[in-house]
């Protein structure tokens, strides 16, 4: 495993932003140095059983980004989500800054446009996106370094982007009492998972750690952030040195049990699109499709 090493110094500061509604939170990340920013999976509002699209969560991130004078440098998805719709094109026009995914994309562009019976006008090239993470990257966001870390498992696109002393692992992990993501959906694989659960516990014990959701387990308040040294002794999945082998048993297991995403269907056609819905029909509607025993 190659050594990951973020500049504790750097503290950046975190706001988060909870989606009620698909039990997301999504970040804007401020450079310490200066007023540059990231957000990080942001959610764009569907009334599914209406067909009806808006905005209201995305424009909170934008409300609070001009109200600080902040300058968005990047606009990051962790993963092709399957259980909320980005917002990333809706923001990206209002404050700019450009929009990178893991370069695994492409390998989630492949199978779900087969899913979906894409025509050839669907890229699946991944250049939806302004930029494609491979594992080790760094970019900027104002002065401050940031990492990209490839910790496929859930998805073949997951990275953990590392900002200073914060990481965001998108659903890799969930809070400790919360465990780990699901690893049954195609592309994914629960010992990869464990793998790169690895990884993002490798970095320093005081690395504090961001979730993409929480479901506030046993009845408990929402909460988004934790630190590796909590996830390490706490972890209900992998925490207290769990194997590779019980992970990889109990992860079957469980993902065996569970139903898919509410909002799978929608998500995954507009979110491999980096948040685009699909282009207007000869009428000049957009549609979304239900695949019939595809999933």
């Amino acid at each position: 495993m190659r050594p990951y090493t973020p500049d504790l110094s750097v503290r950046p500061e975190v706001t988060g932003f909870f989606d009620p509604a698909t039990n997301t939170i999504s970040y804007v990340v401020k450079d310490p140095g200066s007023a540059a920013c990231a957000i990080v999976d942001s959610v764009m509002d569907i009334d599914y059983a209406a067909g009806r699209i808006s905005h209201d969560h995305a424009d909170q991130i934008i409300a609070h980004v001009r109200n600080r004078g902040l300058t968005v440098d990047w606009l990051i998805e962790t993963h092709v989500h399957a259980d909320h719709l980005s917002a990333a094109p809706y923001i990206q026009q209002r404050l700019g800054g450009k929009l990178g995914i893991g370069r695994g994309i492409t390998v989630v562009q492949d199978t779900f446009g087969k899913v979906f019976n894409e025509g050839t006008e669907f890229r699946r090239d991944g250049s939806q996106f302004d930029r494609l993470f491979d594992d080790g990257d760094t970019y900027r966001v104002g002065g401050m370094t940031c990492l990209a870390i490839h910790t496929p498992g859930h998805t073949p696109a997951c990275m953990t982007h590392v900002m200073g002393d914060a990481a965001f692992v998108g659903d890799t992990l969930f809070m400790p009492d919360g465990g780990s993501a699901r690893a049954d959906f195609p592309g994914g694989d629960a010992g990869t998972l464990y793998d790169s659960i690895q990884k993002v516990l490798s970095l320093p014990d005081e690395t504090r750690l961001f979730m993409c959701h929480d479901y506030g387990p046993n009845g408990r308040e929402i909460r988004w952030e934790t630190t590796v040294a909590e996830e390490k002794a706490h972890n209900i999945h992998v925490g207290g040195g769990k194997t590779k082998e019980e992970f990889v048993r109990f992860r079957t297991e469980r993902d065996a049990q569970l139903d898919m995403p509410r909002l799978i269907i929608p998500s995954l056609q507009v979110n491999m699109r980096g948040g685009e819905l699909p282009p207007p029909d000869g009428d000049g509607r957009r549609y979304l499709k239900v695949p019939v025993n595809a999933l």
